[in-house]
Formats: structure tokens, C-alpha cells, sequence
């Protein structure tokens, strides 16, 4: 009997009981489907309070535009950012099952703080004028109003981060990655992930923002509670067919074993003779065969790539606690190559961060009218997330069999070169934005309307072709981004290798508050007479056209930054081998 124990259970996995996990009954599409329905209602309720935030912060709690746009490019960076925390959680301590529940929970509290603060104007600052008192100065949100502001969305971006490091994974960990059927249905569920974070967000941008702009928004914020609130009773019932990753431990204890190890053994040779260094490796090969491998690793011996972590393995440790295994070291070795792939996609992430924030400034100043309809700029994003809707069934049901017909591969399109196409589209997407700016300052010229603050005669139709272009952008990037991440790293690094992918968008929305503020600085420096590009007393007097300008040409470095990389990568997954 115990022979046929391993054929009819999943290695390393269990049920929610804590029992091991069936073959018969757990994993699958099945399994996977319950996660897909939890997306939705998760990125609803997350871009039910992010979509609009940026109008939120300026004409309720009277931030200026730069300050608004920063305010939710760090709420939105850390949101992400924290993903790496969840991911860390999934694979060291718990299964990202319940760091699913915890995060929904904590994201739960942070809305509901968020609500009750929309809903009572005491705990917001005075009006701009009008209503009783106008000529009450416009102030912004201070003290502890600001306070229980800065609380409410930090717990949001904390339930947030927890849930997109550990949810994506807990879906694709119901395939078996062993075999080429398996392998392609972790591609089709990632794909439909990112359906199913449009499907989302489509809801949010179009009824919750009009709810926002036309009923208030503590019904907005009202809506996204009640979506999470919602989202744990629907994972909750696929808890009988999940098969649950058993966490292995902390994979920053492995990468900076290696990494201490190696720099020591490094040492320690080097003040070496050769004959001393010979006996090393000698006895740390003879302790190696005695010790029975129960990972059963395929690397008898580290590779030849970065050849300086080898001596982790090579020698003999000078402390027992740093002993290193190939395997390990191996491990470590896919982590700092898939860094840079990592790094490269930075500068996209700091362009889609234009979608929730000046592109927002721009579609309000322009007519958002559609025959009797009145569309909310903060609607403006359903461009992109429609095309993501539409273009992922394409992509996964017509696209890429052709491809795999055409090339006679697994995979047809690999991972890296999806991402390269999606950092192209953020190219087109900035020069786009740059020349739609120069028309519509061109319009307020030409109309006298520079220094007004109505709506310009030019439909805010013209703004939807840039945000085509980085949905296109999101889609491949994205997708492709955690297929490669999850299908990439070790088994034990999982989930936090494919944080990075969330940490990605973290570190662009960081790195766009960042370059608005030195912008601003740099140009403003040298004379009295010289204005920054992003300031102004309305979007007619910013150079936005130049900042998007600066925007294209750094996608373009990052672009060659990512071929550099992209064509020196060896894939170490089955099926993306020619």
C-alpha cells in the first residue's frame, strides 16, 4: 500500500483539514475557478476606493493636484509593495490560504474606516466655500482627520498587498506544473486571472465611480466593504477542492545563507593553500553523499553560471549553520537572474501610474459628455480594461495556438518575449499621451480658455487612445510577468518570486512620485521666471506634454535595458526550451 501512496496524494501538498491532498479530488480548473471569482470581487473592492481616489483627496480633503496624485501613487505603491510581504507569509509560515482570509479581513477593517469618515462631514475638513459658510477658506485635511484618512487606506493597502502575494498563487498551485497539460493550463489560468482583475475593475470604473460622483462616496467606499466582505464566503466554499502548498520555510534564510557562505568561502580560500581548499571540498563532498537528499535534486553539481556562489557549495563552511547544498545554491542562482527581468519593467509600471493620476486631470478638463450622458473622468480607464477583456480570450483561445502551431513549442510565445511587446505598447502609450496634450493645449489657446476652469471643446475621447496603448501594456506585461515569476523559481519561492510581479507596479508608482517631484524641482531651479513643468493654477499652465515626452524616452532606455537581459536568460522550466 504504501507504494501507491505517492501516485494517489500531491507531494508537498494538503487539504484545508491539513490532510494530504488527493489527486481525485483536489486541484484542477475546478479549484482554480473559486480563485478566479475571488479576484473580481477583490479588485473591485480595491479600485472602488483607487480609481476616483486621486478627485477624493483634491476636492474633499483639498490636496493640490501634484499632492493628490502623489498621495495615491503611494497609497497604490505600497498596496503592491506589501505583496511581498504576503508572498513571504505563503511560502515561509502559513499557506496562502490563510493569508487570504487574514488579508480580506484587514482590508475589510480599512474600508470600513474609509466609509464612516466619507459619511460624516465632521470627520472631514470644511468645504470650499459655499453652503453656509462662503467664505470659509479652502484647508487641507490635518491632524487626526488626516490621521484616521491615512489609517483607513493603509489598512486597505496592507489587506491588499497580502491578498495579491498569495491569491494568484493558491490559483495556479492547483496544476500540476509536471506535466505539459498542466504547464499549459498554468498559462490559461494567468491569463484569466488578469480577465478576471478587468472584470473587476470594469465594475469599479463605471457604476462604483458614477456612484462616487452622483450619490456620495461613502456608498462608493460602501460597495467596495461590501465586496470583500462577499469574497471570503465565495473562497471559503472551494475549501473541499483547493490543494494547499505545505510553506517550506523562509526563503531569505536560504538566499542569504548562500550569499554569507559564498562570501566567506570566498575569504577562506583565498588565505588558503590549494591543497587545504582540496581537502575542503573533499570532506564537504564525502558529508554531501552521506546525507540523504530528500528534495531529490537534479543538480548533482552547482552550474557554471555565476560561478562565485559555487564556492557556497565547494568548500567547507566555517560555521555548520552556513552549509550549503547545490540545490541551494542553484535556487539562489534563478532568484538573481530573474532580477533583472524584474528591474526592467519598472518604468511601465511608473507610466501606468499616469492612468489614476494626470490622465485623470487631463479627461476633466476636457467635455466628458456622450449625447445626454455625463462620464465620469475617473471612468476613463474602461478603455484599457475593456481591450484587456477582449484581447485575453483572444490571446489564450486564438493567439497563442497559432503560435504553438507556428513555432512547434509547449508555449508557442514565451514568457520574456510577451513581456518585451507589453514594454513596447508603454512606448507608443507615453508618445501618444505627449502628442493628445499638445492638442488639447493647443484648444485652450486657440479658445481663450488657458486660464479658465471650464470644460475644453475637445472630447476626452482623444485621451482613451494612450490608455489603450498601456492596457495593451498591462495585459502582456503582467500576465507574462507572473507566469514567468511562478514558472521560474524554485518551488519553495513561489509566491514570493511572483510578488514581484505586484512589487513591480510598487516600485514604478514610487518612482513616478519621485520623478514628478524632481521635475518640478530641476525645472523650476536657476531662474525666478521659470514655472515646473507639473505646477500651475490649472492643468492648461503644466507642461505635461514635456514630462510625457521625458516618460517615452525612458521606456525606450528601459526597453534596451530589458533586451540586454531578456536575450542572455536560459530558461530552467520545461517547455520554453527550442
Amino acid at each position: 500500500m504504501e507504494s501507491q501512496q505517492p501516485a494517489e496524494t500531491w507531494d508537498g501538498y494538503v487539504d484545508w483539514r491539513n490532510r494530504p491532498a488527493l489527486r481525485r479530488f483536489h486541484g484542477g480548473m475546478l479549484a482554480a475557478s473559486f480563485v478566479l471569482g475571488v479576484e473580481i470581487l477583490e479588485n473591485l473592492a480595491y479600485l472602488a476606493s483607487a480609481s476616483n481616489l486621486v478627485r477624493y483627496m483634491s476636492e474633499y480633503m483639498h490636496l493640490s493636484p501634484e499632492k493628490s496624485a502623489n498621495s495615491v501613487t503611494n497609497f497604490m505603491g505600497t498596496a503592491f509593495l506589501l505583496a511581498i510581504l504576503g508572498g513571504f507569509l505563503s511560502d515561509a509560515f502559513f499557506p496562502a490560504y490563510h493569508i487570504f482570509l487574514i488579508s480580506a479581513l484587514t482590508e475589510f477593517l480599512g474600508l470600513i474606516l474609509l466609509t464612516v469618515q466619507a459619511r460624516s462631514p465632521s470627520l472631514k475638513p470644511p468645504a470650499c466655500g459655499g453652503g453656509e459658510r462662503p467664505s470659509s477658506p479652502c484647508s487641507e485635511v490635518s491632524g487626526w482627520k488626516a490621521a484616521m484618512l491615512g489609517t483607513g487606506l493603509y489598512l486597505v493597502a496592507l489587506g491588499v498587498g497580502g491578498i495579491k502575494g498569495s491569491l494568484p498563487v493558491q490559483g495556479a498551485e492547483q496544476f500540476d506544473d509536471g506535466t505539459p497539460e498542466g504547464r499549459k493550463k498554468i498559462s490559461t489560468f494567468f491569463n484569466y486571472f488578469v480577465f478576471c482583475l478587468a472584470s473587476g475593475a470594469i465594475i469599479a470604473v463605471t457604476f462604483v465611480v458614477w456612484i462616487e460622483d452622483n450619490k456620495g462616496w461613502q456608498w462608493g467606499f460602501g460597495i467596495g466593504t461590501l465586496a470583500i466582505v462577499l469574497s471570503i464566503p465565495v473562497f471559503l466554499v472551494g475549501s473541499c477542492f483547493y490543494r494547499n502548498k505545505i510553506p517550506s520555510g523562509s526563503p531569505l534564510t536560504t538566499i542569504c545563507k548562500v550569499l554569507l557562505a559564498a562570501a566567506l568561502n570566498s575569504c577562506l580560500r583565498s588565505g588558503s593553500s590549494n591543497a587545504i581548499a582540496s581537502m575542503a571540498a573533499a570532506t564537504t563532498s564525502q558529508e554531501e553523499e552521506q546525507t540523504p537528499n530528500n528534495n531529490e535534486s537534479p543538480f548533482a553539481t552547482p552550474t557554471e553560471s555565476l560561478k562565485f556562489l559555487n564556492k557556497a557549495a565547494q568548500n567547507k563552511p566555517a560555521h555548520p549553520a552556513l552549509s550549503c547544498s547545490a540545490q541551494q545554491v542553484e535556487e539562489v542562482k534563478i532568484v538573481l537572474k530573474i532580477l533583472p527581468i524584474f528591474a526592467s519593467t519598472i518604468i511601465l509600471n511608473a507610466c501606468l501610474a499616469q492612468l489614476s493620476t494626470f490622465s485623470v486631470h487631463q479627461a476633466a478638463s476636457m467635455t466628458t459628455r456622450v449625447g445626454s450622458l455625463q462620464v465620469p473622468p475617473a471612468s476613463l480607464p474602461i478603455f484599457p480594461v475593456l481591450f484587456i477583456m477582449i484581447l485575453a480570450p483572444i490571446y489564450n483561445h486564438f493567439i497563442v495556438p497559432f503560435a504553438r502551431k507556428a513555432t512547434r513549442s509547449e508555449m508557442g510565445i514565451t514568457h520574456l518575449q510577451r513581456i518585451g511587446v507589453g514594454l513596447l505598447f508603454s512606448i507608443l502609450a507615453m508618445a501618444i499621451a505627449a502628442l493628445v496634450e499638445v492638442k488639447r493645449k493647443a484648444v485652450a489657446r486657440n479658445k481663450s480658455l488657458v486660464d479658465s476652469t471650464n470644460p475644453l471643446p475637445i472630447t476626452f475621447f482623444w485621451v482613451s487612445f494612450q490608455y489603450l496603448f498601456l492596457g495593451s501594456a498591462d495585459l502582456f506585461t503582467l500576465a507574462g510577468l507572473m507566469e514567468f515569476f511562478f514558472s521560474e523559481a524554485p518551488a519553495g519561492m513561489r509566491s514570493l518570486a511572483t510578488s514581484l510581479s505586484w512589487a513591480s507596479l510598487a516600485v514604478g508608482y514610487y518612482l513616478s512620485s519621485i520623478i514628478v517631484s524632481v521635475v518640478n524641482n530641476v525645472t523650476a531651479a536657476g531662474s525666478s521666471n521659470r514655472h515646473p513643468w507639473l505646477a500651475g493654477r490649472n492643468l492648461n499652465h503644466y507642461r505635461l506634454d514635456r514630462f510625457y515626452w521625458l516618460m517615452c524616452g525612458l521606456s525606450g532606455l528601459s526597453f534596451f535595458n530589458y533586451l540586454f537581459w531578456a536575450r542572455r536568460y536560459k530558461y530552467r522550466s520545461k517547455g520554453l526550451e527550442k
